[in-house]
C-alpha cells in the first residue's frame, strides 16, 4: 500500500536511511539525522510536497519524497525527488510505483518539472529514472567528498507537464491531501 507518510513513519524511515547514510555516497549526508529530526522532516515538508511510503502488512519498505529544488518563487514549479529503498525490498518493482504515484501527485500539484539529483555512477538509480522518462540534464564534477574521495553528481530532469504562461499557483501538498482526487490515485495503486 502506498500511503502520505505520518510522524510515527520516521523511525522505519529513518531505519532504511541509516545505512545509505553510513556506507554509501548516495546520499552526502554524513551523520545520521536521527528519529526526531526524520519526524521534523516528514511534517516540513508535508506542508507543500509529497512524502509517500511504501507498506506491507505494518512495514514501511520505502519513501519517497518531493522538495523545493531552489529557494526562489521562480522555482516554485519544479521540484527535487528522493527515494530509498529498505535493502530487503529492492527489485521487486516497488521503487517504480511508488516513484510513479509520487510524480502523478506532483503533477495534481501544479509541478510540471521534476528533478533527480544521483551520486554517479549510480546505475541503478540512472537506469530506474530513464526508465521513468527523466533525461540527463547536466553533471557537476567532484561536487561532493564523502568515504575519502570526491563524486560527481548527475542531475536528470522529466517535464511532468507543459509549462503554462503564466503558471498557476502550486497547490501545496497539505491541501493536496485532503482532496477526493489525491485519495483516488493513492487508492489506485
Amino acid at each position: 500500500m502506498i500511503r502520505i507518510a505520518v510522524d510515527t513513519d520516521a523511525a522505519a524511515c529513518h531505519a532504511i536511511y541509516a545505512p545509505i547514510v553510513e556506507s554509501s555516497a548516495i546520499t552526502f549526508e554524513t551523520e545520521l539525522p536521527g528519529d526526531d529530526a526524520m519526524a521534523g522532516r516528514i511534517r516540513t515538508r508535508l506542508a507543500h510536497h509529497p512524502w509517500l511510503v511504501w507498506e506491507e502488512d505494518g512495514e514501511v519498505l520505502a519513501y519517497a519524497y518531493a522538495g523545493r529544488f531552489r529557494e526562489r518563487a521562480a522555482y516554485d514549479w519544479i521540484a527535487e525527488t528522493s527515494i530509498y529503498v529498505h535493502e530487503k525490498a529492492r527489485r521487486r518493482g516497488i521503487a517504480r510505483r511508488l516513484y510513479g504515484t509520487l510524480l502523478d501527485a506532483m503533477r495534481l500539484q501544479g509541478i510540471n518539472q521534476a528533478v533527480g539529483v544521483i551520486t554517479l555512477p549510480g546505475d541503478t538509480s540512472v537506469a530506474m529514472h530513464e526508465a521513468m522518462g527523466f533525461a540527463p540534464a547536466g553533471v557537476w564534477p567532484k561536487a561532493g567528498y564523502k568515504l575519502g574521495r570526491w563524486w560527481d553528481v548527475g542531475v536528470w530532469s522529466l517535464f511532468l507537464s507543459e509549462p503554462a504562461n503564466p503558471p498557476r499557483p502550486v497547490v501545496p501538498f497539505a491541501r493536496l491531501a485532503q482532496t477526493r482526487e489525491l485519495r483516488g490515485l493513492l487508492a489506485a495503486v
